[in-house]
Formats: structure tokens, sequence, C-alpha cells
């Protein structure tokens, strides 16, 4: 592990890499600006930041992987209140550390990491704010960059899976969730966070026969809704398999059914057990731990992934930010496959 000191930018203290005193710029061959130095300020403290990382505007906007708020919920049907989760992940962010013991990495002093806020969404407009999250996704990915998107209900996903696709081309979807949403509509309405992947599917954003669900539990409407699955180009691993089999043989699992084709990772936090993760927007007993969600996640290490996001946190049903925390730590752990998965 490296060795860091800090440097200030714009009265915030932030680490870097030991006897670096240069410019903040990537670009340059410098190393990265990583988060605010918790020994000179609270955690606790000032920062709203994911990570308590610097905004884009603080390294001149020069960064590699990009954290992105989508403070949208109009497509939910049950629980609403996933527009706050952003601002709760980021919240329940503020004790993440730079060094990940388990991966053996350093993400935020490999590439520059910043956070680029929130998109500016139409609560009462889906369509137009698909296109806008769209083209925001698409604006940074044309930059360089890569993106973990904060949700939001799981409806962000389609948007941000049509501007991955598009540079990428169709990609192999790894999905976390309780559910399939791979549904046709809700009360007529094709664009709900149920339908998300149905809609990818029927737009040729998915790289066939690669895609797959991983801890799916709960009811379903009928036999079909798994038989139409099937038909989309879906394999299933369930919650039930997570005791059967463990975390291990299931990140292989998931890595033999990608391979080498462009992931993107999207993770409902309803994926997780109500005792984990109170707070989503559909909760269904009998979901995975938060333990087991991470353990899968990092036993990716090694897949190509090119994006993702954490959907579905709704903090007004949150406990003690059980919900928000575990969800960072979620992004973490994909923040630190992002960077072990190109370097």
């Amino acid at each position: 592990m490296s060795h860091s000191a800090t440097i200030v930018v714009k009265d915030v203290t932030y680490e870097r890499a030991e006897g670096y005193d240069g410019p903040v710029s990537e670009a340059e061959g410098v190393m990265p600006v990583g988060p605010a130095n918790g020994f000179e300020q609270p955690r606790f403290g000032n920062s709203s930041t994911f990570a308590r990382l610097p905004r884009i505007d603080e390294v001149n906007g020069e960064a590699s992987i990009v954290i992105m708020g989508v403070p949208f919920d109009s497509g939910v049907s049950y629980r609403p209140g996933a527009r706050f989760g952003p601002s709760a992940i980021r919240q329940g962010s503020k004790l993440l550390r730079p060094y990940h013991p388990t991966l053996d990495v350093e993400p935020f002093n490999v590439v520059q990491v910043a956070d680029v806020g929130d998109v500016i969404v139409n609560p009462f407009n889906i369509v137009e704010t698909l296109d806008s999250v769209e083209r925001v996704a698409g604006d940074h990915l044309s930059r360089q960059r890569r993106i973990i998107a904060l949700g939001g209900d799981h409806t962000i996903a389609l948007p941000l899976l049509r501007a991955v696709a598009r540079r990428h081309g169709p990609i192999a979807l790894v999905h976390f969730d309780s559910h399939l949403d791979t549904w046709d509509t809700y009360f007529g309405a094709p664009y709900t966070h149920g339908t998300p992947f149905r809609r990818a599917f029927e737009e040729g954003l998915l790289a066939v026969d690669s895609s797959i669900h991983v801890g799916a539990h709960g009811p379903l409407y009928a036999r079909s809704d798994l038989e139409e699955d099937q038909g989309f180009g879906f394999t299933l691993i369930g919650a039930d398999r997570f005791t059967d089999i463990g975390t291990a043989a299931i990140g292989a699992e998931i890595r033999k059914r990608v391979g080498d084709r462009p992931v993107y990772v999207s993770v409902d936090i309803d994926v997780l057990d109500p005792a984990y993760a109170p707070g989503p927007g559909t909760p269904e007993a009998g979901g995975i731990s938060s333990r087991q969600l991470l353990l899968v996640i990092r036993a990716l290490r090694g897949v190509n992934l090119v994006g993702g996001d954490v959907v579905e946190v709704a903090p007004a049903y949150d406990h003690a930010e059980i919900t928000a925390i575990a969800a960072a730590h979620v992004v973490y752990e994909l923040l630190a496959l992002l960077v072990t998965s190109s370097h």
C-alpha cells in the first residue's frame, strides 16, 4: 500500500500520494486527488460528495470515474422516496476509507474519481428524464469517463444502458435484485422500475444470452414471468443458491456467463433482506445479506466492467442509515472493480 500526503484544493484538505505537490490533473500524469483527509477534518462535517471525494470542478474536469446522482422516483410502483437516494448514499459513504484490503487496491490513488453531482430530472415526465439521463451519461462517456450512478428508482438503468451500449456495443448485464424487472407494463406504462430490462432487450442493448439476475427472491405474478424472462436471454441465480453453493461459486458462474464482454452491474438494494436494508422501494423477505452481496461483487474481479448503478434507496423508510450505508459500500466495491478491471 502506498503512503499518502495531503493537498489543499479550494480550502479542503485531500489525501494525495506522498511527495507530490504539483497541479491537479490526471491527464498530466500526476497522482489523483483522493477523499478529504479524515485526520484534518471530521468525517461528519463539510463534504456532501460521495466518500468525501472532490467535485469534478475541483479537479479541473479531469476524472476517469465519476459518481453521478439521479434523484428520480416517478417510476415506482410501491414506496416512493428514492429521489432522495443519492443524497442518502453520499451521507452513508462518509466513513469509507481509501484502502480496500481484500482486493489490495487504493482505488482513489489509482485513477481520479470525482463526484459530478445530480442529473437535472423532471419528476412529472418520465420520458424527458430518461432522455436527460442518457444525454448526460453519454457526455461523460464521450470524455472517457466511466460512471457509477446513484439512484433513484430502477427506471434510470434503461437510459444508462442506452448510453453505455452506444459506446461499447451490446452489454452483459449483471443484475442484483429481488425482482426480474423484465415485466412489460404497469397500468399501461412502459417505463417503470419494473420494466427497464425488458425495454433494454427490445432495444438490442443486451448481449445475447450473456445477462444474469442474481439474488432474486419472493413471489412472482405467474410461472410465465420466468418463461418470458428466459426468452429475453437471462439466466437466474436465486437467493436460495447463496446458501447452497456460496458466494465464490456464484461469482464464478457470473464470470463464466459474461465472459470477456463489456459488463454493466445494476444493483437494486432490495436484493438484500429487509434486515440488512429496511429502506428500499419494494422490500421482500428472504433476501441475501450485505456481506454476501459484497463478497459476490468482489468475486467479479477480472470482468470487463464498464459501469454500474445502485438504486432504490428510499431513506424515509430507512433506520440508522442501514440501507444507505450498505448501498455506499456497494458503490465502493464497484469503484474498486472498475479500477482493477483496467489496471
